[in-house]
């Protein structure tokens, strides 16, 4: 049966729980454990699938077709395992499902409330699909106190009572704040975070405290009296120049040791960490550096790019090599007034990331002509690749009017909506007017790609499967004038309707994918269209 380790947050947010419980799950996979991580979000939304970027950060989409929190990103990229639907649930969806219980008659007239029904829904979550592993950490998000959190906490409680102490521990995330004018780091804050989860029935039984500076013994001591866990089961947890030294930083605190200890599991042999040694040497030892340019519309919000991010840095660990990220705003590119080549002529590489709305494409095709006629190495994702068959189409198909129906009502429409498609489940259709919510292409499907294609090459293979998450589609009607203009469509869905990659023949590298390649990306093995596209600006580096 497998064992569950439930995280808390407290103090304020964005203390780095998705973070600490992809490290630990790293860690204990690294010993040899089988593992999963779920993320509890107690928002009111279905799902984040409708959310913007700026309110949410990135949605992390799964091969099952899932949009889900960003964390998830963190849990595969850490630990290699794919996420599911089932791995993430929020307050919207326990509610919609009881509700639809509910009309149903399912409770045969009870009175429904949140304990027990709220809470064994989330219980529900928490145990499904769970017997082939050894440990589940449940990441309850938000901080607690906050009064949307309180059925979760609740819930995890009862778990305890239900499954055991062997079977259950309890993690909670903490902050330590230094405060520069005394001098001190101070330990109240934790203290009264871990009385508020303790005033829940939820007592703690390791601590993971980020603070600025080294926390002292003394104050180790003096949270650990306070708090009523052991002093060796607090642990501190210093900031860190990447993310992905931050396994090797708790694994030299202790932390997977704790956790253990804490189930009463006596450690073994100590965990095979060689992984990220050799990423983190990557990551400190380059030879060499590049910049690649983000053209894009949401780049006042890193987290809004979160996996994309990630994914260069993986393409520069595969080419041992620094990626300097420049976050350039599209829009700069439409005012009358603008300079693109001045902006882009230092870029050894220019991406077009994915995006919703008109809001900045015609910079975004600015740029994409720009790196088109001065032969720069070109990424277009999703939204990037429908803007580089419009520019091509404008520019070279003498298309002038060539556009999106995402924008308006246009005549030459060479990017349309999807009315239907194949997927898994058979023939999917979508209805004028209806849910914007989980209404796209979603998630893992198949493509096949020419054989003599870049893209071929670069997978070393013709059948590859990548994650979807848009509603338009380049339109095959204008295939043939496209490619007439040296747009080659290298890669199709399998029934030959939907095109799925895009490349130019005449140019050192300029690809433009529908799907999401970063959303598969991980530190030890990079995604080869990251690793090429690298590569590509490396070579260009050379160049300038």
């Amino acid at each position: 049966m497998a064992r569950f380790i439930f995280i808390t947050g407290g103090v304020v947010s964005s203390l780095g729980k998705g973070l600490m419980a992809a490290s630990l799950a790293a860690l204990l996979q690294a010993r040899g454990f089988k593992v999963r991580i779920r993320k509890f979000d107690p928002y009111l939304n279905v799902d984040p699938g409708t959310m913007s970027p700026y309110q949410h950060g990135e949605v992390y989409v799964t091969d099952d077709g899932a949009e889900t929190d960003l964390d998830l990103g963190h849990y595969e990229r850490f630990t290699g395992v794919s996420a599911r639907q089932t791995d993430n649930v929020t307050s919207g969806r326990i509610y919609q499902q009881i509700i639809t219980r509910e009309r149903r008659g399912d409770y045969l007239g009870a009175t429904v409330q949140v304990i027990p029904h709220v809470t064994d829904a989330i219980k529900e979550f928490a145990l499904a699909e769970t017997g082939d592993l050894d440990f589940v950490l449940c990441e309850i998000g938000g901080t607690v106190g906050d009064i949307e959190s309180l059925p979760f906490v609740e819930a995890i409680r009862q778990l305890r009572n239900d499954l055991g102490r062997d079977q259950t521990v309890f993690v909670h995330v903490t902050l330590v704040p230094f405060i520069a004018a005394a001098g001190e780091l101070k330990t109240k804050p934790t203290q009264h975070s871990v009385k508020e989860l303790t005033s829940l029935g939820v007592q703690p039984d390791v601590l993971v405290c980020r603070c600025e500076h080294p926390l002292p013994d003394a104050e180790r001591a003096k949270i650990a009296a306070f708090c009523n866990v052991r002093k060796e089961a607090v642990i501190p947890a210093l900031d860190a120049k990447s993310i992905y030294e931050v396994p090797l930083q708790y694994h030299a605190e202790n932390l997977d040791f704790e956790v253990l200890r804490a189930f009463g599991i006596t450690p073994g042999l100590a965990p095979d960490l060689r992984r990220w040694h050799d990423i983190v040497d990557r990551l400190h030892h380059p030879e060499g550096e590049v910049t690649v340019g983000v053209v894009g519309k949401y780049v006042g919000l890193p987290d809004a790019y979160k996996s994309l991010n990630e994914a260069l840095v993986h393409g520069g660990m595969a080419n041992r090599v620094k990626v300097n990220i420049q976050w350039i705003d599209a829009e700069l590119f439409e005012a009358p007034e603008s300079d693109v080549a001045a902006r882009l002529e230092p870029l050894h590489a220019i991406l077009v990331p994915g995006a919703f709305g008109e809001r900045g494409a015609e910079g975004k095709i600015q740029a994409i002509r720009f790196a088109r006629e001065r032969k720069v190495p070109f990424f277009g994702i999703c939204f990037g690749m429908q803007m580089a068959c419009v520019e091509g189409a404008r520019n070279l198909a003498g298309i002038a009017q060539a556009s999106s129906t995402e924008f308006g009502p246009t005549e030459e429409p060479v990017v349309g909506i999807i009315e239907e498609w194949m997927s898994a489940e058979g023939r999917q259709k979508r209805e004028a007017g209806g849910d914007l919510g989980g209404t796209m292409r979603l998630g893992a499907y198949e493509a096949v790609l020419a054989g003599n294609s870049h893209a071929a090459a670069i997978y070393g293979g013709t059948r590859i499967t990548e994650r979807h998450r848009h509603r338009w589609e380049v339109n095959t009607a204008y295939r043939e004038r496209l490619e007439t203009s040296g747009l080659t469509f290298s890669g199709m869905s399998p029934d030959g309707e939907l095109p799925e990659i895009v490349e130019r023949p005449d140019h050192p590298w300029f690809v433009g994918v529908q799907f999401h390649p970063e959303l598969k990306s991980k530190p030890f093995d990079p995604h080869p269209l990251f690793a090429g596209f690298i590569e590509a600006a490396l070579r260009q580096s050379r160049l300038v």
